[in-house]
């Protein structure tokens, strides 16, 4: 059984661009089993040094708290093991990656876990699994140091072993109706074009 984890990120739910074009590109990718996350309506704690302490105790030492902190984590990641692709809806919020989605990097980012230091530098221990980043703005950022999300997001991904990563973009979304509407029809025919994933 094949499964995808997507991830929308948007405060506007299903009303959103990002959501409406992830929703199409895992109905594309034709997967016998989707795990959907939303991150908005369900949103991951902010990382505080008390939930880092969690992750940093060891098990026979953690209170029914910090235990409690590092279940949480635990089924993030778990969901995470389980995908063979996922699919991350990216809007752009002030420059930057909605802060629900850092909130989500920060618990699934987990030495020993997720990755692991070696004398060499770190490497990851989710490998072997394809990521479709669908990223929508509502200005023109790609190509520019505005860009603040592909490099993060693609870097932080590979940090966990996941190299495979493919963006699809719908930007200029704010700029006019027409150049939101070309865009979105850009974005859905490259969506369109994507093999299955699992063919």
């Amino acid at each position: 059984m094949k499964t995808i984890l997507q991830l929308n990120t948007s405060i506007l739910a299903g009303n959103s661009q990002s959501s409406r074009l992830t929703d199409k590109l895992v109905a594309q990718l034709d997967a016998d089993n989707v795990i959907v996350r939303d991150l908005a309506s369900d949103p991951v704690p902010h990382l505080t040094g008390e939930r880092f302490g969690a992750f940093l105790s060891k098990p026979e030492t953690r209170t029914q708290e910090q235990q409690s902190v590092v279940d949480y984590s635990d089924g993030l990641i778990s969901e995470l093991k389980q995908a063979d692709v996922i699919v991350l809806g990216l809007p752009m919020y002030n420059f930057g990656v909605p802060s629900m989605l850092k909130a989500y990097f920060d618990h699934i980012a987990r030495a020993g876990v997720t990755f692991r230091y070696t004398e060499k530098g770190p490497v990851g221990l989710l490998t072997g699994k394809k990521a479709y980043v669908v990223a929508t703005r509502g200005g023109l950022y790609v190509g520019t140091p505005r860009d603040t999300q592909t490099a993060y997001v693609r870097d932080f991904l590979a940090f966990l072993g996941i190299t495979d990563v493919e963006f699809v973009y719908a930007e200029g979304l704010a700029i006019s109706d027409a150049s939101r509407e070309s865009s979105l029809r850009k974005a859905r025919d490259s969506i369109e074009r994507l093999a299955p994933a699992f063919a």
